[in-house]
């Protein structure tokens, strides 16, 4: 299967970093460029009130006339700005020009008044900026207003706001190549652990299935532990498998193998009488074989579900039904009672394993024990219980020590393989497997955790 390829983790975040950085230039640019026109406007128009004031404060009254001595300081003011060309007129209370040229605009009458009054207007074929003041004198001689207009171009203006968003730019430039590095680096930081793991997984032999131990970020720190869940789980079911490889080699050699030489011997055997034995005992070794296949295949299959079977909110009740009606029909069975409380007892779990678990018990009950058999379920706090009970009085204490371990079994016939499947069901449900003497008989039960515990 080919595989599926996607963006590197760097590439995602070079890519985010370049998509905010391309977004926060054109947002800072905009703003440099916003405000390099506005500074620009505000310096050269206080250039342009400067001069218009020096002209201003220059006029005199002669002879009832108002006259004009143009002031070196305006022009020089003026001057700062050497790329600009530059127009000025003074006009009387008539609106007749003093000085200057005719072709400067007056300002709006909307916007004329007793203040300065800054507006633009053409200078030439070029774009101008001008300012308008206003020198009011009242004399016997000359009464009224004298305007004072000033204008130049804008190119000193667009010059300065351009260097002032270029600046910025720049700034952002060389922020913007700062924090690409920082995130760079920070990102080789932050995937270090993950090519760590990486490296520790490459180095492992196929067969170890050990937990990884690596000190992990908390972010990371999920994907260990789920790692390592993973391969416990398949090293759960490795050892299942050779388990149930070595049993099956260990525990079905002796009885194929006095099979195969009781039939031998049966078809050598001239004597019908010890034929006939032959054959039946043959066929009690096939029977056992059977049960000790059916009890290895069955306890694979609980060990598989262990970690496979999805868990669900189980009622114990059921699970008891269901165990009583798969053994009423044995013999001995007919003696079997239920003991179930009226609420549901809950547990989370998986009811096909409940169910084998507790068929071991109960069958274990019937072959071993002695009736009345009883199935039930009880609450105890926190814990709930799945029981069998008998009336006998149980395994001696040094029996009763060992029962549970695979292929313990101490009754003839026995495989020894009931207990240890109902005792690896408890375990994986997070309870324990409980033999022992109660107030009138003996007990066999799974103690489970109860739902929301």
């Amino acid at each position: 299967m080919a595989e599926s390829r996607t963006w590197s983790l760097k590439a995602r975040v070079a890519l985010a970093v370049g998509a905010v950085l391309i977004l926060g230039g054109v947002v800072v640019l905009s703003v440099a460029l916003s405000y390099g026109g506005r500074a620009a406007r505000e310096a050269y128009d206080r250039l342009l009130l400067g001069a218009a004031n020096d002209i201003a404060a220059a006029i005199t009254i002669r002879d009832g006339a108002a006259l004009v001595d143009m002031p070196a300081s305006a022009f020089q003011m003026l001057a700062l700005a050497p790329e600009d060309r530059i127009r000025y007129r003074v006009t009387g209370p008539d609106g007749a020009t003093l000085t200057g040229s005719e072709d400067a605009p007056p300002p709006p009458e909307r916007r004329a008044g007793g203040g300065p009054v800054f507006y633009d207007g053409a200078l030439g074929t070029e774009p101008g900026r001008y300012v308008a003041v206003t020198r009011r004198f009242a004399e016997r001689s000359f009464s009224g207003p004298v305007r004072v207009m000033v204008g130049q171009t804008l190119r000193a203006r667009q010059a300065l706001a351009r260097d002032i968003a270029g600046g910025a730019l720049a700034v952002l430039a060389a922020a913007g190549l700062a924090i690409g590095l920082f995130a760079w680096l920070a990102t080789r930081s932050a995937l270090r652990p993950l090519q760590r793991l990486g490296a520790a997984l490459a180095r492992r032999d196929p067969t170890d299935l050990t937990p990884i131990t690596l000190p992990m970020p908390t972010e990371i720190a999920p994907v260990l532990g789920a790692l390592n869940g993973f391969m416990g789980r398949l090293d759960r079911q490795v050892a299942a498998t050779r388990n149930l490889i070595g049993d099956a080699a260990h525990q079905l050699r002796t009885p194929v193998a006095a099979i195969r030489a009781q039939a031998q011997d049966a078809q050598e055997e001239q004597d019908p009488a010890r034929r006939a034995r032959l054959l039946a005992r043959i066929h009690e070794r096939s029977i056992g074989l059977s049960q000790l296949l059916d009890r290895m295949l069955d306890r694979a299959m609980i060990i598989h579900r262990t970690d496979t079977a999805p868990r669900a909110a189980v009622d114990l009740r059921d699970v008891a039904l269901e165990i009583y009606e798969a053994l009423e029909d044995m013999p001995g069975g007919a003696m079997m009672r239920l003991e179930l409380p009226p609420a549901p007892v809950v547990v989370r779990g998986d009811a096909l394993s409940l169910v084998e678990a507790g068929k071991n018990l109960a069958a274990n009950a019937l072959a071993h024990g002695r009736a009345p058999i009883r199935i039930g379920v009880a609450r105890d706090n926190r814990v709930v219980r799945l029981y069998v009970r008998d009336a006998g009085p149980g395994p001696g204490a040094a029996i009763l020590e060992g029962m549970g371990a695979r292929f313990a079994s101490h009754a003839p016939g026995g495989a020894g393989l009931g207990l240890a499947i109902a005792r690896e069901v408890a375990q994986s449900h997070g309870g324990t497997l409980r033999l022992g003497l109660c107030e009138d008989g003996f007990e066999a039960a799974l103690s489970l955790p109860k739902a929301g515990a």
